[in-house]
């Protein structure tokens, strides 16, 4: 076999996910179902396709010219004699005249700049290989860096003054814990073998540092015989304080393996199981091999601790790409002009095989990341939601039951460190039960999590709001950012007033995961794909604020300016955010960071920031209009101050004995640029002048008619030489200009952050680096949040930007509400705490209040903040299903073509994370197999809440319903039925109920009972889930799939 050929087919196979050939998990299970085609593929189909096209045309006259001229030479040897020919070929002159000479030099003309077949063939391989391997790297296709001066890539330019470009601007890039959690391979021998993550449990305080890892738990390891299958339980979490001695202090996660490689086998005595993790296992693209315990086990760490892309538009990239070499390096025009006219037709067959081999190549490349791609944008399922309802705006009626409720009273307990044992003059004597609702009424911030409660509490409770989302001060997402932003969308589509975000800053200590070489253009790719997500979601007059550090900071200052232009960026705030200085050996200690701030539209404007008490200590005197300060009516500063600059300024002012103002009559010298005065002071009156101490001609503040109009705003005191001088009043303005400099030390993010943060929690390891929550506040003020309006935060990390809008609200009464998004663990183990915490009361002390929130602050806290949860990317991963069958059928009828553009779509048509819309007939009911609290299990998601978000509904009432006559499925005639606004102010009701086996008398009670109740009324759009006989109702069936597939908006 060609050995060029050889090493392009190994290439395909490795581009075509062969390595993984023993994976039995998401996309990877598909794609072994076709192995066989697929090889057929590689090793049949393409080099017949290349094989075919060389034996036609003006290649295949080439070949023949070659294999002429070769017999033509064994002719010249075999009449001639050796010597005839030299060693380059040539006939010697005396034999040019022979009929046998003549034969060679014409054979030899012809095949002149030709090739064999064999190295035409050579040359095709080689190409195709050349270039795909330019853009395939550990799984990901990707600009990969070149040093040649001649291999270039077409970077696209619009003929912009500036422009930024980065490795990655076309791709997604996919957060670390978005991939494997559960992992599995099938070995040579039939055993399966699953790496199952399971819920870290480890004392907070025994973890030494935040790094996670990926460790056994070795006595849990099981080997099901009858299943014929092995589980491998691993945890990710911290190192214990002695896993971190007995691990050391580099390479970890290898030496945790290396002990992993060397104990698991031990803990299985099963021959069979044994063999499937000590087999043999090549590695693709050397010749290393090891056990396949060893190799999936790397495979499965990688994946997980390096994140990766996936391309939006892999087809269209490397098309152009191809085209772009196949010009600048395979159409070589010297050789071509060289060649001459007679001979260009086999050069642009070449390309033309080259292109026609490398496009079908393409195209199953891109149908399978496309599909990932589709996966990827797909709007995500709502798998869990939940409340919390400060207790004071929760109903009497509902006292009795929280009272009775045991994890309610356990939460508040550790959370707020509350007694409601304790008896006082107006308990003692009473039931727990009567002590507890006495208790609640004393407490209007505590903070019910309806988690603790049954379903028909959280349905009543939620039926007793008029206006839910009205009433809900804050959203909690915990989610991967872009996911959220891409499901959040159409309900807060130019309703954020202020996106405030704290990105990891690329440093050492919050360095993302990265592919090598590629941390600056991955980081990119992070940040900018979610800012232009989250854009659509910021009014006109809405601000973004980035917090960022000197690593990233030009980088995301070009692209912002190439996203949004010049003219948006409002300006940069120097945060003196670590007083003391970052602690280094050499260079500067740094204690500062940026805040860029970004408008919506022209029509943004920059607020204002609160004066600090010395500023209004200033302002020492008040009137009827406000405080004032007494300032020189004489300007002092600026070329403007001079009487040269503004002649007009410059005029008499006459002072009474009895300190009264006159102004003199004057008439306006156009010639001599100055007021001629036309009467002189009377008896005791003194004429002052805009003339400084040092005899400098200045002006003053108004014009003459100014200050005939506004008398009473000016007085006359002695200056500190005692001369005579015109005062003004100063108004003292609700607020001040924001400085670029922040010094103060209240935007310490030790002391406003960190140490804020431990005292609230009670604990200080749990997260890392947070802002300073008076530098969140500050932002949002500048932003002019106002009441009512949203600000969105989708690095949510701790909750800082949580905290400050709730801090906003208990100074002046607003209603400002937050939307927070995060994906991380401490997500339940920080985020939501410190939420929970800071709306019970403002102050904490070592994770316990120092007092309890006065009755303003009460009133002004958080009423309800909603919580959910979205499906993630792996989740959409691991609930793909296959129709095999009709699969196998689609290839035998369209073979290739179905292989390369259609098989992915087509044999998961039916998966639920994809909507199966047969299935919203029991929407109560939908499930997905979910990884939740350190195990994947199948879980009912919430249809319901789902399509509300794709709606963009407002939802103002949320009520079930119960029919008596029900019947159908797992609802047991349960009516759950929203009724909202769309932001064309269009009244929407959303019916939904379980219609499975429905006969048409069913549809019938269905339409007479939503009569009866009055559901409908009032509404100008019904949707109902299913077919209904409901006047006016439309099916939703449709609409939820068109919205969850709906193209991302760029």
């Amino acid at each position: 076999m060609n050995e060029n050929r050889a090493k392009f087919q190994k290439l395909l196979r490795e581009l075509f996910e062969f390595d993984c050939a023993d994976l039995d998990f998401g996309i990877y299970r598909i794609i072994n179902h076709k192995r066989a085609a697929i090889e057929r593929f590689i090793a049949k189909d393409l080099p017949e396709v290349i094989t075919k096209e060389l034996e036609r045309g003006a290649l295949a006259a080439q070949a023949q010219a070659v294999q002429a001229l070769e017999e033509a030479r064994k002719k010249v040897l075999a009449t001639l004699g050796k010597d005839a020919l030299d060693p380059d070929g040539s006939l010697r002159t005396e034999y040019h005249g022979t009929p046998v000479g003549n034969e060679y030099l014409e054979a030899q003309a012809k095949a002149r700049s030709s090739r064999s077949q064999e190295a035409l063939e050579t040359a095709i391989y080689n190409h195709l290989y050349t270039f795909f391997s330019r853009y395939w790297q550990e799984g990901d296709f990707i600009s990969k860096r070149r040093y040649s001066k001649k291999e270039r890539y077409a970077i696209p330019y619009n003929g912009e003054e500036v422009t930024l470009y980065w490795a990655n601007h076309d791709q997604y890039y996919v957060k670390t814990g978005e991939y494997f959690t559960d992992y599995t391979y099938k070995a040579p021998n039939g055993v399966t073998v699953h790496f199952k993550l399971r819920q870290a449990d480890v004392e907070q305080n025994n973890v030494k540092g935040e790094k996670r890892f990926f460790l056994p738990r070795l006595d849990e390891i099981i080997w099901d015989e009858a299943a014929r299958q092995v589980v491998i339980p691993f945890e990710y979490r911290p190192l214990t304080a002695q896993e971190a001695i007995t691990y050391g202090r580099k390479n970890q996660q290898e030496a945790i393996l290396a002990k992993a490689f060397a104990e698991i086998p031990k803990r299985i005595k099963a021959p069979e199981a044994l063999a499937a993790l000590t087999a043999e296992r090549r590695c693709p693209g050397n010749a290393d091999v090891s056990s396949a315990l060893e190799y999936h086990l790397r495979q499965y760490t990688r994946r997980n601790t390096r994140d990766f892309f996936i391309h939006k538009d892999l087809k269209g990239f490397l098309s152009r790409e191809l085209d772009f070499y196949l010009k600048n390096e395979v159409l070589n025009l010297d050789e071509l002009e060289a060649a001459g006219e007679g001979q260009s037709e086999r050069w642009f067959q070449l390309l033309r095989l080259i292109k026609r081999v490398g496009l079908r190549i393409i195209e199953f490349l891109a149908q399978i990341e496309d599909f990932q791609k589709m996966l990827w944008e797909k709007k995500k399922f709502v798998t869990e939601v939940f409340y919390l309802v400060t207790v004071g705006h929760v109903p009497e009626a509902f006292y009795a039951e929280i009272a009775a409720c045991e994890a309610q009273w356990d939460e508040w307990k550790t959370l707020f460190a509350i007694d409601e044992e304790q008896p006082d003059l107006f308990t003692s004597g009473k039931t727990k039960k009567e002590r507890r609702v006495a208790f609640l009424k004393a407490h209007p911030t505590l903070v019910v999590d309806a988690r603790h409660f049954p379903q028909d509490f959280t349905d009543r409770l939620l039926a007793s709001f008029d206006d839910l989302d009205e009433m809900t001060d804050g959203l909690l997402v915990h989610s991967e950012n872009w996911q959220a932003l891409n499901l959040l969308q159409e309900k807060y589509r130019e309703r954020v007033k202020c996106i405030y975000i704290d990105p990891p800053y690329n440093t050492a200590a919050s360095e993302i995961s990265y592919k090598n070489n590629y941390k600056h253009s991955s980081w990119l790719s992070l940040v900018i794909e979610r800012i232009i997500s989250a854009w659509p979601t910021l009014n006109r007059n809405g601000q973004l604020c980035i917090a960022i550090d000197d690593v990233e900071f030009s980088r995301l200052h070009l692209a912002i300016q190439s996203l949004f232009g010049m003219d948006l960026i409002l300006g940069t705030v120097v945060v003196r955010s670590n007083p003391a200085g970052r602690s280094a050996l050499t260079g500067f200690s740094v204690s500062h960071d940026y805040t860029l701030f970004i408008g919506a539209s022209e029509q943004t404007n920059v607020g204002e920031m609160p004066k600090s008490d010395l500023q209004i200590a200033r302002y020492n005197e008040e009137d009827e209009a406000g405080r004032f300060e007494w300032v020189n009516f004489r300007k002092h500063g600026g070329l403007n101050a001079n009487r040269f600059a503004r002649p007009k300024l410059f005029y008499p002012i006459y002072v009474t004995p009895t300190k009264e103002i006159r102004i003199p009559k004057m008439e306006w010298n156009e010639t001599s640029r100055s007021w001629n005065v036309l009467e002189q002071p009377s008896l005791g009156e003194t004429a002052v002048w805009p003339i400084d101490d040092g005899g400098e001609e200045k002006t003053w503040k108004w014009g003459h008619e100014t200050v005939l109009r506004n008398l009473n705003e000016l007085t006359v005191r002695q200056d500190r030489s005692g001369k005579l001088g015109i005062y003004m009043k100063s108004r003292m303005r609700a607020g001040t200009l924001p400085p670029t400099i922040w010094s103060d030390t209240r935007y310490s993010a030790t002391d406003y952050g960190t140490n804020l943060l431990t005292n609230i929690m009670g604990v200080s390891t749990l997260f890392s680096f947070p802002k300073s929550v008076y530098t969140v506040g500050d932002c949002l003020r500048v932003s002019n949040l106002e009441t009512d309006e949203y600000a969105l935060d989708f690095f949510a990390g701790s909750g800082t930007t949580g905290h400050a809008v709730i801090n906003l609200n208990r100074e002046d009464g607003g209603r400002r509400k937050f939307i927070l998004v995060e994906m991380a663990q401490y997500f339940d183990t920080v985020l939501l705490p410190r939420i929970k915490k800071v709306a019970f009361t403002p102050e904490w002390k070592d994770g316990k209040p120092k007092r309890m929130a006065t009755q303003e602050e009460a009133e002004r806290s958080p009423r309800i903040v909603k919580v959910i949860r979205l499906e993630s990317y792996e989740d959409a991963l691991n609930n793909l299903t296959f129709d095999e069958e009709s699969g196998q059928r689609a290839l035998e009828l369209f073979k290739d073509e179905y292989l390369l553009s259609y098989m992915l779509r087509w044999e998961t048509r039916h998966s639920e994370t994809l909507l199966n819309v047969e299935k919203l007939q029991s929407p109560f009911s939908y499930k997905l197999h979910l990884h939740r609290d350190g195990e994947t299990r199948e879980r009912t998601v919430d249809l319901p809440e789902t399509f509300n978000y794709l709606l963009g509904l407002d939802v103002q009432t949320r009520r079930v319903l119960s029919s008596p006559s029900g019947r159908g499925g797992g609802g047991e005639g349960r009516y759950l039925v929203y009724r909202g606004t769309l932001r064309n102010g269009r009244a929407v009701v959303v019916l939904w109920r379980d219609t499975s086996g429905w006969k048409q008398e069913d549809y019938e009670r269905d339409c007479k009972f939503v009569e009866a109740q009055k559901l409908t009324e009032g509404a100008d759009q019904i949707y109902t889930n299913g077919d209904s006989f409901i006047p006016g109702a439309r099916s939703l069936d449709p609409i939820f799939k068109e919205r969850m597939f709906a193209p991302v908006e760029v």
